[in-house]
């Protein structure tokens, strides 16, 4: 077998942010579904993956975070401003350093994902070789989320904001839900690669995908069967869907 069997995985936790949406002083991660924090469902599903090591990048009110986890087995680390996706993930390289392996890249404000999705993620990129990975969905009405561009090959080449987007880029139905798995060595010296030279004067974790193509690595894309299972959590109206859809997925278990 020419390619070395990549079997470790670690999780990369992403809940630095604010919330604003919600229109509550309390974390956006700390909102309860189901008499849960939305951020315990995602450390769930990285223990349930056989997550070596689980990396919680926080920052607004993280002494909470951490109170409303202290009984899970959690590194932290701690993004103070917030500057963008690539610098949240730089704050989990010193936890990661020494780990070979892959690593999954997860938002903690959505909690409705599968771990037989993430496992069809992670087979989808171990069996491409592919130095990242991310999981996307098909949608008719692709609205505002980033775009996935792709070679024909099925390598994604890039993916682009929807208000950067050109005509022909908006007529892309395949989006960008956030979730990611990339080889780990690549990931740290990747993302210190990654500028602030956008509008929004942040470091975006998706500018990844042309510092790969850059390299001559291979980049693709696992295109999520249910798209609701992706959805994050903004609202107090999506908390009342996440809500709904947790309690329908505990009766279907009796």
């Amino acid at each position: 077998m020419a390619n070395r069997k990549r079997e470790g995985l670690s999780t990369i936790i992403l809940a630095a942010g604010k919330g604003t949406r919600m229109k509550s002083d309390l974390a956006k991660v700390l909102h309860p579904i189901c008499g849960k924090p939305i951020l315990w469902y995602v450390v769930a599903l990285a223990q349930n993956l056989g997550s070596e090591k689980t990396v919680v990048v926080t920052g607004h009110q993280a002494h909470m975070v951490k109170n409303a986890m202290k009984d899970q087995d959690l590194i932290y680390a701690c993004q103070a401003k917030q500057l963008g996706t690539a610098h949240a993930v730089l704050q989990a390289g010193d936890a990661l350093r020494d780990f070979d392996g892959d690593v999954l890249i997860l938002c903690g404000d959505v909690p409705l994902l599968l771990p037989s999705t993430i496992e069809g993620l992670l087979k989808n990129h171990r069996a491409n070789s592919a130095a990242i990975t991310v999981m996307t969905a098909i949608l008719d009405d692709p609205g505002s989320y980033g775009r996935v561009v792709k070679n024909e090959e099925g390598n994604v080449l890039k993916i682009v904001e929807a208000r950067d987007a050109g005509a022909e880029e908006k007529m892309i139905k395949e989006i960008n839900t956030g979730i990611y798995c990339a080889e780990n060595a690549f990931l740290f010296e990747a993302v210190k690669k990654i500028d602030n030279k956008n509008i929004q004067g942040e470091y975006y974790l998706t500018d990844i995908f042309e510092i790969a193509r850059g390299e001559n690595r291979k980049t693709g894309s696992f295109i999520i069967v249910d798209p609701s299972e992706a959805m994050g959590i903004n609202t107090t109206d999506d908390l009342k869907t996440a809500e709904k859809i947790v309690s329908n997925r505990s009766r279907d278990k009796l």
